[in-house]
């Protein structure tokens, strides 16, 4: 393809905040990561951004340098954090409680750590019912909460000095709602705020805040936030960037590296069964049916979207697919998935597979929140507005203009996304077709 003109990109100068809405083990994972790595105590295992090449031109020229180096990222050391939680422990004490950072590395992180001391959070208990938030914010109405938390960005940009901020959504899972009256326009969704509409969810003021302050969103869980129409709205007006939904880490992610390799063997698929233990603060809210709920939409979506069985029918139609999430305290950060796979091959003949992936759910979280912040604050930087299409690659269900169906394969999310940085540096898209090399 021809060279696109390069996109005007502003320099990454000054400190980006980051503000993290949760202050769980995702998020506490991911900030004493990045402190540890300032600190020379770890490296960023399973980040794009910090660890990734990419390769630019033919693939006789040998250019291939990191993504960090090819496009103007902030740097970790221009890292600043701030955030919101229902409970008032600080970084520090809240990453000794989730259990996923060994204590002589948090000990080591223990200044920034404690000087992480969460401001009150936006709560609702019928959204998140296993949990009892002591550290809330109090208002008449929703928009007042909505106000207190645009103060609340306000108030960290002046004191951190942040030239520019990217807030993220690493809270747990709410109850499962679907889009209604209240969510269509940004004049109801507004009217909503103040008479305190009990369809508006807590995430939903957090992403309403943040887009009026012209702030970028990331939501990493699979609750109905930004997606609601009102708020695609207020991106564009505000010419904000956001993208969504739910991190893609454990038995999703194994599912997208596996069904394209089916597909693209056409090999046929009688059923999916899939049950994780987990016994974080993730589990305990998962282990209410609302919640999860919420959580099994987006797993169940993944495979008919990859598998496309009204164009295979004769190889993906009626596949049986079955989700399960199981509180298991004991287990605590590490997550365990079961997948059993029936699948079958030439002449109908049946075969297995089965995949035990024992992973440990918030340390591959915390790489997938460290890119995500970074690139949306790339993308505002170069002017992208609204859904950020190209971060699909992170999330269980990804975020798309309304009526286009996600691309779930995550090969061609990571080439998409590779793409768009050569886009927007006015570099060749590669199209992997190499007929070239044989003229």
């Amino acid at each position: 393809m021809s060279k696109q003109e390069n996109v005007s990109i502003a320099p990454a100068e000054g400190k980006l905040g980051i503000m993290t809405v949760g202050c769980g083990a995702v998020a506490t994972t991911f900030i004493a990561g990045v402190e540890a790595i300032k600190r020379g105590l770890g490296l960023p295992i399973g980040s794009l951004t910090q660890l990734a090449t990419i390769r630019l031109g033919k693939r006789t020229e040998g250019r291939s340098p990191r993504i960090k180096d090819f496009v103007p990222l902030a740097g970790l050391e221009d890292l600043v954090f701030a955030g919101w939680d229902i409970f008032e422990d600080d970084a520090y004490e809240a990453a000794k409680n989730a259990g996923v950072l060994e204590n002589s590395l948090l000990d080591n992180l223990k200044e920034p750590l404690t000087a992480f001391k969460p401001m009150k959070g936006v709560f609702d208990q019928d959204y998140v019912k296993r949990l009892h938030g002591t550290h809330i914010k109090e208002g008449r109405s929703k928009m007042e909460k909505a106000e207190m938390v645009m103060q609340d960005i306000e108030d960290f940009r002046k004191s951190s000095g942040a030239s520019r901020l990217v807030i993220i959504w690493c809270g747990s899972t709410e109850v499962f709602h679907k889009p209604v009256a209240i969510h269509q326009t940004l004049a109801d969704f507004e009217c909503g705020l103040q008479k305190n509409d009990p369809d508006i969810a807590p995430s939903q003021i957090y992403a309403y805040a943040a887009l009026k302050m012209g702030v970028p969103f990331a939501n990493g869980a699979p609750n109905l936030t930004l997606e609601a129409p009102a708020l695609l709205e207020l991106a564009r007006e505000r010419q904000v960037p956001i993208c969504g939904k739910d991190f893609k880490t454990g038995q999703t992610f194994m599912k997208t590296l596996i069904a394209p390799g089916l597909k693209a063997r056409m090999l046929g698929l009688t059923g999916w069964f899939s049950t994780n233990i987990l016994g974080n603060r993730d589990g305990e809210v998962l282990d209410d049916p609302g919640s999860f709920k919420t959580k099994e939409e987006t797993k169940l979506s993944v495979l008919d979207q990859i598998l496309q069985p009204n164009l295979y029918p004769e190889l993906y139609k009626n596949f049986h697919h079955c989700v399960r999430i199981n509180y298991y305290p004991p287990r605590g950060d590490a997550k365990e998935g079961w997948d059993n796979i029936d699948i079958f091959g030439w002449l109908g003949y049946p075969m297995q597979i089965k995949i035990d992936f024992l992973c440990r759910d918030s340390i591959l979280a915390a790489p997938v929140a460290l890119d995500l912040v970074l690139f949306l604050d790339l993308a505002q930087r170069a002017g992208m507005k609204g859904i950020q299409e190209w971060l699909s690659f992170y999330f269980k269900a990804p975020m798309t203009a309304p009526g286009l169906y996600p691309e779930h394969d995550i090969f061609i999310q990571l080439m998409k996304l590779k793409n768009t940085l050569r886009w927007m540096r006015g570099e060749d898209l590669i199209t992997h077709l190499g007929l070239e090399y044989y003229d």
